[in-house]
């Protein structure tokens, strides 16, 4: 596929490096040199130096023929004339902008043919906000992706001394939870990951990404690690955009106070939530913090602009005793320092944004992909299409299937029906197929298992 990148900066070099990796055609276009003789050196692609949205360097990247625009520089409105001008000169079938401001993406249809046509939008404010979100549903996860329009779920934790299933082999799940029926599609020990069988057996720091429905994710986390209690005090350091969006989605449930250091936009804090209380100040003052009872809050959350800020404030908060604390993260080598330490966990806007757009670039029916642990695993979610003659999936059980190694067929939505995969379920045309895959590079042959021969048509 040929695909042309607006924008170097940290989404954009992120979605480089994933795309370069699966054999794309790709052009990157950014102002900044330097930024992109380091990416051209690191990465297999074409460079132009430019303004992303300027006719005359979208023909230099090669727009006549482009497959896709994906902008996402630092600017809203150049990314929206960018995807202008592509559809106006070039006639470039899929162009995906990334806008983030409140003002634009509260008007909807700005967003249409007939106006600025975008064909897909992505706001990493709002998918941060609703990965965080999720989160706090579910205390005591590292992560919870949402399959199926949030019918199934995939989740993982770290498996606690004292869960009832630790120390035990895998096939006893089902005999301690009768009735609820959940796949562990992968557990990562010391970071090497394990393809579970029926005789793999749980130990304490394993992390184990499992599937189930959604009504069932949190008894069976509960049988990976003493149930935690729900979330009722929230204390947010930052009130940006994710802040704002955060402490909107969360306030009529939980008690959330928001510690921000600029009074002006403080001020205007105070007059947007309705029940949140907004604090003017330093989320890095521990007297602050033990002012306001950190010893006794479920979760702090560090959502500032500055990354070594959120580090420090998140680590001030555990050590001052909250319960669980997350920090926002830009740049990948911080998240691996830091998760698995002192903060619980590590938030990536940019791997919460590259989820949504391998979706649109992903062959064969996916409609769904979340990039986990930094980018080396997947998770997708793929439509059956065909029958047993045109498919390699369609009328097979799933012990038929030649599934490349490490990955795992976790659960099939039929309809409205979720069926937690077993070795003898038999997949059907328009099922949709979450699948888990430890090692990202064997994507191309898993988009060639749910491609339909062309016999079918």
């Amino acid at each position: 596929m040929k695909i042309i990148i607006l924008g170097a900066g940290q989404v954009g070099a992120s979605v480089t490096a994933n795309l370069a990796s699966e054999a794309n055609d790709i052009t990157v276009i950014d102002l900044d040199a330097a930024v992109l003789h380091d990416l051209q050196d690191r990465l297999d692609i074409r460079t132009v130096i430019g303004c992303a949205s300027h006719p005359d360097i979208l023909a230099q990247a090669g727009a006549d023929d482009a497959d896709m625009i994906i902008a996402v520089t630092n600017s809203d409105e150049t990314n929206m004339v960018a995807c202008q001008v592509a559809y106006t000169l070039f006639h470039t079938p899929t162009k995906i902008a990334r806008v983030r401001s409140i003002e634009y993406l509260r008007h909807q249809r700005l967003f249409t043919q007939e106006a600025l046509p975008i064909d897909v939008l992505i706001s990493p404010e709002q998918l941060v906000t609703d990965y965080i979100q999720r989160l706090i549903e579910n205390p005591g996860a590292l992560q919870v992706l949402d399959f199926a329009d949030g019918r199934v779920q995939l989740v993982a934790v770290r498996a606690y001394y004292g869960g009832p299933l630790v120390g035990h082999e895998l096939r006893e799940l089902k005999q301690h939870m009768p009735g609820i029926d959940a796949r562990v599609a992968s557990i990562f020990r010391e970071g090497q990951q394990i393809t579970p069988q029926g005789d793999t057996i749980i130990e304490a720091d394993d992390e184990v990404f499992f599937i189930a429905a959604r009504k069932h994710i949190r008894a069976v986390m509960g049988e990976l690690r003493n149930k935690d209690k729900p979330v009722k005090r929230v204390i947010l350091a930052g009130g940006g955009n994710i802040g704002l969006r955060l402490a909107s989605a969360i306030e009529g449930r939980s008690q959330v106070k928001i510690i921000e250091r600029n009074e002006d936009r403080a001020r205007s804090l105070s007059e947007k939530l309705g029940k949140s209380i907004v604090l003017l100040g330093d989320a890095a003052d521990a007297e602050l913090l033990l002012e306001e009872n950190i010893e006794n809050t479920d979760i702090f959350c560090a959502l500032t602009n500055d990354e070594e800020a959120n580090i420090l404030s998140a680590m001030l908060a555990k050590r001052l005793g909250a319960r669980k604390v997350m920090s926002l993260i830009n740049r990948a080598s911080y998240v691996n320092l830091v998760q698995s330490g002192t903060i619980d966990v590590a938030i990536s806007p940019q791997q919460a944004t590259i989820g949504t757009l391998l979706t649109h670039v992903r062959r064969g029916d996916v409609v769904m992909v979340h990039s986990l642990r930094r980018g080396a695993a997947e998770a997708i979610e793929a439509v059956a299409h065909g029958d047993r003659s045109s498919s390699r999936v369609v009328g097979r059980a799933i012990d038929e299937i030649k599934l490349p190694r490490g990955t795992t067929i976790g659960a099939i939505v039929r309809g409205e029906e979720v069926i937690i995969a077993h070795h003898d379920t038999r997949i059907n045309t328009d099922d949709h197929v979450i699948l888990f895959l430890s090692d990202k590079k064997c994507i191309q042959e898993v988009e060639r298992l749910f491609q339909v021969s062309v016999t079918f048509f």
